[in-house]
């Protein structure tokens, strides 16, 4: 009995190290005087200072973060219808075969998703003649596509974990569908949307494969321009680059788990509240 508890810690330690070093080891060289990814010349924050005056750089973060802001923002407001319909409405004609859409793209490789978005915006332009070149539009509207099903299944969960009690209760006061929509069920979903927002906007955020096969030229989004250094060798600055998304990504994590955290004691308290009025 004493063993397994010491090997469990001891592997847990293990992975939490696999992992996070590699990130500590990319921040402290990310601050390398040397020119050498992996020769250490001393400290210095010059890779940072030129990261400031790329102008590559800078476009290719502004892009991905339009292309992030947006197809966040709308495969959260798409997921979220979806994942209330599949949540409350157990039955309506042609529910399996949307579940299975909403499943397919979480066990599809994301090269076919890629592959197939291509196919579908070079016919759609020959059809109806839009797009006329690959950029923002297409990356953003395959994003979309791609990240709305993390939404969905994140809204789900938090749907059929949710009391629909109180929701009929608000029904049977006099309450109209919408009206219990908007009061009761959006803010007790709250923290699964923001949740799955975050989710939608790192995997915009992030991505490469996808990107890849839905971007034209002049269109190059951050992920693709390390992509594309890397393949010459890792350089100080871009560990400075990965770095600093590190950092960005940190932030909004802490930033959205103090959000919903405070969220989640208003909701207990309002439903104590209201349990103690009605008692």
């Amino acid at each position: 009995m004493k063993r397994r508890p010491t090997f469990l810690i001891t592997v847990l330690c293990f992975g939490f190290a696999f992992f996070y070093i590699p990130i500590l080891s990319m921040i402290v060289y990310s601050f390398n005087a040397s020119r050498l990814a992996t020769v250490w010349g001393g400290f210095s924050t010059k890779w940072y200072v030129s990261l400031l005056s790329n102008q590559n750089v800078i476009e290719a973060l502004l892009l991905s973060l339009k292309i992030a802001l947006v197809s966040a923002t709308v495969a959260t407001i798409l997921g979220t219808m979806a994942g209330i319909a599949l949540a409350r409405f157990s039955r309506f004609r042609g529910r399996i075969l949307f579940s299975g859409l909403v499943i397919a793209p979480l066990v599809m490789p994301e090269v076919i998703t890629g592959i197939s978005s291509l196919i579908f915006f070079i016919l759609l332009a020959d059809w109806v003649g839009w797009p006329g070149s690959r950029g923002f539009a297409t990356i953003t509207l395959a994003h979309i596509t791609f990240s709305m099903v993390f939404v969905t299944t994140i809204v789900q969960a938090r749907m059929q974990q949710s009391d629909r009690a109180i929701e009929e209760a608000a029904m049977d006061l006099g309450s109209r569908p919408w009206q219990v929509l908007f009061d009761i069920t959006l803010p007790v979903i709250s923290p699964a949307i923001l949740s799955g927002w975050l989710l939608a906007f790192t995997i915009s955020l992030d991505d490469v494969v996808i990107t890849q096969f839905t971007t034209g030229p002049g269109s190059t989004t951050l992920p693709l321009l390390i992509w594309s250094k890397v393949k010459l060798g890792v350089t100080p600055d871009i560990n400075a680059l990965a770095t600093l998304m590190v950092l960005f990504v940190g932030a909004g994590v802490l930033v959205a788990g103090i959000i919903m955290n405070r969220a989640d004691r208003r909701r207990l308290a309002d439903e104590r509240l209201a349990y103690r009025t009605n008692g």
